[in-house]
């Protein structure tokens, strides 16, 4: 059976019901004859028992809305029970009020209560001893301890436990934000690498494809050897194109999900994305109308895979941009270094600005490949031509 709203954990209905448990077990032993325990006066009538039972029986109810409160009336009760005997009933509640305290109370307060219960242990000890006058009167303060220790303790232990599982569930929810924010992480760099490799892809061979289209189309007059050389130039990088968005879109997706085998490509006529591949794409853009001047320093090497790629984009970007910006010629420096390659692609700029449209995205990506790699990026104007320089780490010294 599901217990009622009011009942559930925390609810001050289950105070109030607790209260009124402990008040009519306190009342069932008043009416049994089984309290007070102890009377000094015979003339005091048992009557005046009940109002500390039911103060005490109102601190259970003031338990989580008022702990110090609660403590307070609930001792307030005990003493004047105390000082006209002593009551089973009061004196069962009373551990309750401690236990309460302990649990629902400030850190401060349960310290307070363990050193006093301790001291007033250690004391009805050594006053049952003398009022005795045997070693039996002990007795009283092992009393005190299960009244006041006890209680105590168990209150401390139980709001260890709790503070503990609080704070596991703080860790987890912590951690749990933390997951969050490491996959948003992921998600947002995902996105941003296939952005760059979609650039990459596409608008480097579509700038060739609209260069010459525009020339075909504003030229008047072109004869058939020129159109024929125009449209050639539209189909290679086309086809360009095409193979390296089949490439990207291969590696998405998972293994097996195309007709390609998982282990390997899915075509033979894939592009390679490598600096080594860099004399393919310069005569591809020498096709394209940029008359391009390489050199090499230093020994080509095998490269880290990423910087391979990073390298071959950056070259393909950077002669892109001097085709649509450029006066028609560029040139390209490749130093290999022993713990580096370098990468430099220089051409004159065009007067007035006329050129392809471009969105900046290039640079953008130039930077950012060059940076997740630890290197270094620069491109801007220097002494009339645009500079583009890029310093990719290769790892250990070859």
């Amino acid at each position: 059976m599901r217990q009622p709203r009011w009942l559930g954990s925390g609810a001050l209905g289950r105070d109030l019901a607790l209260a009124g448990a402990s008040l009519a077990g306190g009342l069932v032993l008043y009416a049994l004859g089984w309290q007070p325990q102890v009377r000094p006066d015979a003339d005091v009538p048992s009557a005046l028992f009940l109002p500390p039972l039911v103060a005490v029986c109102v601190a259970v109810a003031l338990r989580r809305a008022a702990p110090r409160a609660s403590l307070t009336v609930g001792t307030a009760a005990l003493v004047v029970d105390t000082a006209l005997g002593n009551s089973l009933g009061t004196i069962l509640v009373y551990t309750q009020v401690l236990y309460d305290a302990c649990v629902y109370g400030p850190p401060r307060l349960w310290r307070w209560l363990l050193r006093v219960t301790v001291a007033v242990s250690l004391l009805g000890v050594v006053a049952g001893v003398v009022a005795t006058g045997s070693w039996r009167g002990a007795a009283i303060g092992v009393l005190v301890v299960l009244v006041g220790v006890l209680p105590v303790l168990t209150g401390i232990s139980v709001r260890q436990y709790r503070d503990q599982a609080a704070a596991e569930r703080a860790r987890a929810e912590q951690t749990a934000r933390l997951v969050e924010l490491d996959r948003r992480q992921a998600v947002s760099a995902e996105r941003a690498r296939m952005a760059r490799e979609l650039h990459d892809v596409v608008a480097n061979h579509l700038s060739a494809v609209a260069i010459h289209a525009t020339a075909a189309l504003s030229v008047p007059g072109l004869d058939r050897g020129q159109v024929t050389s125009a449209l050639r130039v539209i189909r290679e990088s086309s086809v360009q194109g095409l193979a390296e968005m089949r490439q990207m879109i291969e590696v998405l997706r998972e293994p097996g999900a195309s007709g390609g085998s998982a282990d390997g490509p899915a075509s033979p006529d894939v592009a390679s994305a490598r600096l080594a591949e860099t004399d393919g794409l310069v005569e591809r853009i020498r096709a394209a109308g940029l008359a391009v001047r390489v050199r090499t320093d230093g020994t080509p090497g095998p490269l880290p895979v990423g910087v391979d790629l990073a390298a071959y984009r950056i070259v393909q970007e950077s002669l892109t941009n001097a085709l649509k910006h450029g006066t028609g010629e560029a040139e390209l420096t490749i130093a290999y270094r022993p713990a580096e390659v370098v990468l430099t692609v220089e051409n004159p700029v065009r007067r007035g600005g006329a050129g392809l449209p471009g969105a900046g995205a290039g640079l953008i990506g130039m930077r950012e490949r060059a940076t997740l790699l630890a290197g270094r990026f620069t491109a801007g104007p220097s002494d009339g031509r645009w500079r583009v320089r890029a310093a990719l780490p290769t790892g250990e010294a070859r």
